[in-house]
């Protein structure tokens, strides 16, 4: 695991008797009274909690929700396209696969438990999880910054932010065909992080509304490395959503109300294991995003069988007619520390020219288009503001569909 002797993640000023009085009191909103609770081997304790009485539906626009109980219609595929087929010793391992197996890809799975039916798994927030945060109020939450804020000069240019200390290297969608979805296999590492307020992640945005004002609505998922919100360096599943460009509503996993989870056996928030290894096998995860044409709902599915819940369609307000833009890829926060830019690794923390095995991928990206039909994206364009820190190459093939290569080590003689 690649972890900094530097971190630490305990190092807080005395907490005054009423800071902790209106942390509990957060904490008591949150964490739900669980029907059965699992430790897990790497420390998280897992609540299964009743899906009725998840957070979710504590959220004021959803106080009347019934959990949809009718399976979404799912997205139609046009043409087959391969999802696995690695070959050779640097081969890759399907996560879906093995959760159909009942095979240990989350680490709570590990000492055999599972939550009872008719719960949802829910990793549960500490005192400690919210005193690394910058404020209560920014506890789960991404800053503004954090999203696609502020336009580029290029009128095809996605909404990434520049020079605020975010660093991307994505793939974008350029045409203005609506959009109803997205999918991708992202490959799984475990990049270092410097200093705890900064993180990696990998991950698929659908968009849509205003990149300049203040109702950009986004629906994000992945997999990312963040100790400030988990206290560790360990890539973990996660999720996100915002209806007011990351100003006052969504949150990343269950952290807050919205997110309808459907599924038991996923935790979002858990730890992936295992990762990919330099040279050595390759792990990735299946992201698939779309939503239902009949209720509306946007779905989320992993690998190619499980649904893992939904963003209710009352949340948004672009998003509740359809996306305009879809971006894939990578995210680290440079925090500039002594004026030299972070170490923090992108993807695998090796360059996109590298390849397989070495580099961090995202293959088979795909669209889900307005017939509810799944196609390979076609039109699409690379950016990276720091390609001497973090780059991207794309590629297209028919095992691989349309693909790219990205990530980089941060801090290196060209990356100063």
């Amino acid at each position: 695991m690649a972890l900094s002797t530097s971190l630490n993640y305990t190092r807080y000023k005395q907490v005054s008797s009423l800071r902790l009085a209106r942390i509990q009191k957060h904490l008591d909103k949150i964490n739900k009274p669980p029907v059965f609770t699992i430790q897990s081997p790497d420390g998280d304790i897992i609540d299964c909690i009743h899906k009725r009485k998840q957070p979710a539906l504590d959220h004021p626009l959803l106080q009347k929700h019934k959990i949809q109980r009718v399976p979404p219609e799912m997205p139609k595929v046009t043409k087959t396209v391969k999802t696995d087929g690695f070959r050779g010793e640097a081969s890759n391992s399907s996560f879906d696969e093995r959760l159909m197996r009942g095979a240990d890809w989350q680490m709570w799975h590990q000492n055999g438990q599972r939550c009872p039916k008719d719960t949802i798994p829910i990793r549960r927030s500490t005192t400690h999880d919210i005193l690394r945060a910058k404020s209560l109020h920014d506890f789960g939450k991404k800053h503004r910054s954090t999203g696609m804020a502020s336009r580029l000069n290029s009128i095809d240019a996605p909404d990434v932010v520049s020079g605020n200390g975010h660093e991307h290297a994505i793939a974008y969608t350029t045409a203005s065909n609506e959009v109803y979805g997205a999918k991708a296999t992202i490959n799984v590492w475990d990049p270092s992080i410097q200093t705890v307020n900064e993180f990696s992640l990998s991950q698929i945005w659908v968009l849509s509304g205003s990149f300049d004002g203040s109702d950009l609505n986004s629906i994000e998922a992945g997999w990312q490395v963040s100790p400030e919100l988990y206290g560790d360096t360990r890539p973990r599943l996660f999720t996100y959503w915002t209806s007011d460009s990351y100003q006052a509503t969504g949150c990343y996993n269950l952290l807050c109300s919205g997110f309808v989870q459907t599924n038991s056996r996923i935790a979002i928030g858990a730890a992936i294991s295992p990762v990919s290894s330099m040279g050595g096998g390759q792990y990735d995860i299946t992201i698939l995003i779309w939503k239902d044409p009949k209720l509306g709902n946007w779905w989320m599915r992993f690998g190619d069988n499980t649904l893992v819940g939904y963003w209710p369609n009352e949340l948004f307000t672009h998003l509740a007619d359809r996306a305009t833009m879809v971006e894939w890829g990578g995210e680290i926060v440079n925090s500039g520390t002594n004026d030299e830019h972070t170490t923090t690794q992108m993807g695998s923390g090796r360059f996109a020219e590298d390849g397989f095995s070495k580099a961090s991928y995202f293959r088979n990206l795909e669209i889900v288009d307005s017939d509810n039909s799944l196609s390979s994206a076609k039109d699409i364009s690379v950016l990276a503001e720091n390609s001497d820190c973090y780059n991207i190459v794309s590629s297209q093939n028919t095992e691989w569909g349309t693909h790219f290569y990205y990530g980089g080590p941060g801090r290196n003689p060209n990356c100063q």
